[in-house]
């Protein structure tokens, strides 16, 4: 038999005035993008969307409370009483692990009473308490401050109050030290904001 030549079969090309061809399939890695990719977008959450009761309109005294949580005074207030609980709970830890808790340096042979290492433990936690209060007031109220100023919410706000913080507690040594401990200050809030973030 005779070998037929077999054509491919090629789509004639579309007249101008005829219909288009067909799109091309959807591929299955783009709709992934779109579905659980960074294409995703987030869906805002309306309750009233959903049949919900919508939420009546914030009265003055509502909108007066949100302003003041979010002014700068607050957030330090926050930040200074969280800042003396951490620290006073970190006092006492580092009270009970200490062994030189309670002990007197002029008799260090004496046993310490019950009484003078929860003494000790007490003072250590209040010291740490207020050292705490205050580090955390200063830095809450320095990256507010810098936020605003800014405009923006990033990573730099923690690095710009982390610098003044430090380089603020670290100048009543002297220049040097507050040099060290504006850098080292800022870098410990890069780090903690972008393991935060």
């Amino acid at each position: 038999g005779c070998l037929r030549p077999v054509m491919a079969a090629v789509p004639p090309p579309s007249a101008p005035g005829g219909p288009e061809p067909p799109p091309p399939p959807l591929q299955y890695s783009l709709l992934l993008q779109h579905l659980v990719g960074e294409q995703r977008r987030p869906r805002a959450w309306d309750p009233a969307a959903l049949g919900g009761i919508p939420s009546p309109p914030k009265s003055e005294e509502q909108k007066m409370v949100e302003r003041a949580m979010e002014s700068c005074a607050f957030k330090a207030a926050l930040a200074c009483v969280g800042g003396f609980v951490l620290g006073g709970a970190f006092g006492v830890f580092t009270a009970g692990i200490d062994t030189n808790v309670g002990f007197d340096p002029k008799d260090p042979y004496r046993t310490p009473t019950a009484k003078e290492v929860l003494k000790d433990m007490g003072q250590r936690g209040i010291s740490y308490a207020k050292n705490f209060a205050i580090v955390g007031a200063m830095f809450s109220c320095t990256e507010c401050v810098v936020e605003s100023y800014r405009g923006k919410s990033d990573w730099k706000n923690s690095v710009i109050s982390g610098c003044i913080t430090g380089g603020a507690i670290g100048f009543r040594a002297g220049l040097k030290a507050g040099v060290i401990g504006c850098g080292g200050f800022a870098a410990f809030s890069a780090a903690i904001d972008y393991y935060l973030r």
